[in-house]
């Protein structure tokens, strides 16, 4: 699943050698979501941990990154793992808000399904929670 997100990159991580084959990095960015900024960690693995070495933290990011989960030992697991980073103003990804920053641009309506958010944003409940 293909998803987007533009945030201030708030944390870079170093990359990390976890087997003889397999390194990952870890960054944060902070993604405006209303009153609260949301703190949103993602992972780049093997030839993508070098996307963060142009970027510093302070920097307007896009990241274009999948959704990926699994299983271990009966404990469930969830990675936000990036594919692509750009500068904000490089990415063709707009920057006036309402969805969080995570939203597919129009153009790129085509690429990227609907999240949960866009599928369920006419859903009207009365939960007040």
């Amino acid at each position: 699943m293909a998803y987007k997100a533009e945030g201030k990159v708030h944390k870079i991580f170093p990359t990390e050698q976890k087997t003889a084959t397999f390194s990952a990095r870890e960054f944060v960015i902070e993604v405006q979501d209303g009153q609260y900024p949301q703190m949103v960690k993602f992972q780049l693995t093997q030839d993508k941990c070098a996307l963060m070495d142009d970027y510093n933290e302070g920097d307007q990011v896009v990241v274009d990154f999948d959704l990926r989960g699994r299983e271990w030992n009966d404990k469930y697991f969830t990675n936000l793992n990036a594919w692509r980073v750009a500068n904000a103003g490089e990415s063709g990804g707009s920057s006036s808000g309402g969805s969080g920053g995570n939203a597919p641009t129009p153009q790129d309506a085509d690429k990227y399904p609907p999240s949960a958010t866009d599928a369920n944003a006419d859903f009207d409940d009365d939960i007040p929670f």
